[in-house]
């Protein structure tokens, strides 16, 4: 099988360990990065943003003609689109008539979009274009399903974490505190803010928080990647996790990176946290900012040896569950070959 995926080949992209896993099952696949050629475009100056809000841009349309130009000269068996907000529905019907299978993994929801990145009309109007959908969210397969009438599976998030990063991110000495790692929006910043009015001390990690809080309480740091990302993630006792509003009762891409590195993960309660980690062993959980507060006392309290066995037993999990990219690269390969059959 020849697989073209389409997304970003960007370092934090999730689509490079499909790429990788995929086609370490033998499937030859290449990543046409739309979404990479957009972002470029886009943040190189703000006389190419203006352009494209004034809708005077012909990024996008220079994206789709290097998108059939790719399909000719890779002559795919089938394509998967990660999102898919840079491919008009009419580049996606054209690839339809050349009969090759489409397949459309997004990250975010189809049907809420909470931001300018979140979704727009390309991905609206293509929905009912794809042969199949693969959704990490349990109440997005039943609408694609109930209304569009569309093959959907469940396709969670995952995490690329070796034994060796594991190991050597457990070294580090414990910080006591509350973190959160992640870019802040009003309803990110509301809670936090509540969680410092009622006296928790916490840092959080990202771009442009002193915009959305100002706090004693809150110790703002700059966004950090690759092995920093992993060694903050283990590091402190407290790794608070936050859902978007369009997500508010499933699961995010740190409900399996937390766990994978030995976090102890604070996370909302959702179906999805008590379906994939058992609370108060693998997971701790909250209703609302009063327990969040409760839960962080309880947490920063427990004994050394008790937080070790807790971050142990969530890695434990992670690895036995099958819960990594390489183990989701499988499932969504297993799904793409159903459409064969």
């Amino acid at each position: 099988m020849r697989l073209l995926i389409i997304g970003s080949d960007k370092i934090f992209a999730i689509e490079n360990f499909y790429v990788k896993y995929i086609n370490a099952e033998g499937v030859i696949v290449h990543n046409f990065p739309a979404q990479t050629l957009f972002y470029d475009y886009y943040g190189k100056n703000v006389f190419n943003k203006l352009l494209f809000k004034a809708n005077l841009s012909w990024i996008l349309i220079i994206i789709n003609k290097k998108f059939k130009q790719e399909v000719i000269r890779f002559k795919p068996d089938a394509i998967l689109v990660f999102k898919g907000m840079e491919i008009f529905p009419d580049s996606l019907n054209w690839v339809k008539k050349r009969g090759i299978k489409l397949i459309n993994y997004n990250p975010d929801n189809p049907f809420l979009f909470s931001g300018r990145g979140s979704g727009n009309r390309n991905i609206k109007n293509s929905i009912k274009l794809y042969d199949l959908h693969l959704t990490y969210n349990s109440d997005i397969k039943r609408e694609m399903e109930d209304k569009y009438k569309i093959s959907t599976a469940i396709l969670p998030f995952g995490f690329d974490v070796s034994n060796e990063l594991f190991e050597k991110c457990g070294k580090q000495q414990e910080i006591i505190k509350v973190c959160f790692l992640g870019n802040p929006d009003k309803h990110r910043s509301k809670f936090i803010h509540q969680l410092a009015e009622k006296g928790t001390s916490i840092d959080v990690y990202g771009n442009d928080w002193q915009k959305f809080i100002d706090h004693p309480n809150v110790n703002i740091l700059q966004p950090i990647y690759g092995e920093d990302f992993w060694f903050a993630l283990r590091k402190y006792r407290v790794q608070l996790n936050l859902m978007r509003p369009h997500n508010p009762d499933s699961h995010n891409m740190r409900s399996f990176e937390i766990p994978a590195i030995g976090g102890i993960q604070l996370a909302p309660l959702t179906a999805d946290h008590k379906l994939y980690f058992e609370p108060e062993k693998e997971i701790f959980l909250y209703k609302n900012v009063e327990d969040c507060v409760f839960q962080i006392k309880k947490i920063l309290a427990l004994p050394v040896n008790e937080a070790n066995v807790i971050r142990e037993q969530a890695r434990q999990r992670s690895v036995s569950s099958a819960y990594s990219y390489k183990d989701r690269s499988k499932q969504a390969l297993q799904q793409i070959e159903k459409l064969y059959e």
